[in-house]
């Protein structure tokens, strides 16, 4: 019982954590000014783990690879908790590569699930409140993903249905992963 409490709390923790850092290098690739009040608020969260990396890995080429790096972190530190609080005991030398593995495939699903629920929060804003503050930084978070299925799908006369669309695709894709996380990776699927 304290060890499914203690998994659904690390849980919860680290991947707000890791969507976080996620976003911020979202952020980052989308151009989103600085001096938003979201990126603001996002930078700040952030800045623990992602001031001291950029002394070793400098952002480029319009990638954020602190955070992404960080991002990494977050998800081995994860995966390592997660192994004490189900086995209680320590995760074996030979089993770091397979961390690693699992740590990349936490931090795609981190990423995936970050689509999925701006994509939701957008869709449902725009029907109840499409003035909303966050609206802007919303479509210009998604609209990097939705403008190429926009471009495929055909008019409906006011209904787009790219948000659908991207929802499919980031769910099958979230379940493409999930797939060869469990077939590479069993040990961590704790």
């Amino acid at each position: 019982m304290i060890g499914e409490i203690l998994r659904f709390i690390l849980d919860i923790v680290f991947t707000l954590i890791g969507a976080v850092l996620l976003a911020r290098a979202w952020l980052h690739a989308v151009k989103l000014h600085p001096f938003n009040p979201i990126s603001q608020a996002i930078i700040q969260a952030t800045n623990w783990l992602v001031t001291p990396l950029r002394r070793v890995v400098p952002t480029g080429g319009g990638t954020d690879w602190a955070s992404l790096l960080g991002a990494l972190i977050v998800a081995v530190v994860y995966l390592v908790l997660l192994w004490l609080v189900s086995t209680t005991s320590m995760l074996p030398v030979k089993l770091i590569p397979g961390v690693l593995g699992a740590g990349f495939a936490t931090v795609a699903r981190w990423a995936l699930n970050l689509i999925v629920w701006l994509t939701l929060i957008q869709a449902v804003l725009s029907w109840m409140n499409p003035m909303a503050t966050i609206m802007p930084v919303l479509r210009t978070m998604t609209g990097p993903l939705l403008e190429p299925i926009r471009r495929i799908m055909p008019n409906l006369g006011g209904f787009d249905l790219s948000p659908i669309v991207l929802l499919i695709l980031a769910q099958i894709a979230i379940m493409v992963v999930n797939r060869i996380t469990y077939q590479l990776f069993p040990l961590f699927i704790l």
